[in-house]
């Protein structure tokens, strides 16, 4: 099955300081995204039903961007979260780059909807 590369958008009320902390923080991380979360240096370890997932911190920009590599991802494959001010509708805007096989990028999306419909409750719009 061929790997692709998606984009999703997403609009939020609250600011991209904000955005990051939801991002990078365990407290946070496990109100919208894992189960758990354990981090050791720059390697994440998050948890979901019970099972582990590595992922390395290889881009850090605070308030800007956040970039980890799965451990057993394939080459080039990385998660990335983007979050700037939209120059025109003063919104923040979080922009997620994700890998799936090319047959899931539908349900994929939709799983990253609802993931963000979370966050978006949890830190206030």
């Amino acid at each position: 099955m061929k790997r692709v590369s998606f984009d999703v958008e997403f609009i939020f009320r609250a600011s991209p300081a904000i955005l990051y902390q939801f991002i990078t923080t365990p407290s946070c991380l496990v109100r919208w995204f894992c189960d758990a979360v354990d981090i050791n240096g720059e390697t994440f370890t998050f948890t979901w039903q019970g099972a582990d997932e590595d992922a390395e911190m290889i881009d850090d920009i605070e308030e800007e961007r956040v970039r980890f590599k799965w451990v057993d991802a394939d080459e080039g494959e990385y998660l990335e979260f983007r979050m700037y001010k939209s120059d025109v509708t003063n919104e923040t805007v979080l922009e997620i780059t994700d890998f799936c096989d090319d047959d899931e990028v539908n349900e994929t999306k939709e799983l990253w909807g609802s993931q963000v419909k979370t966050l978006q409750i949890e830190c206030g719009g």
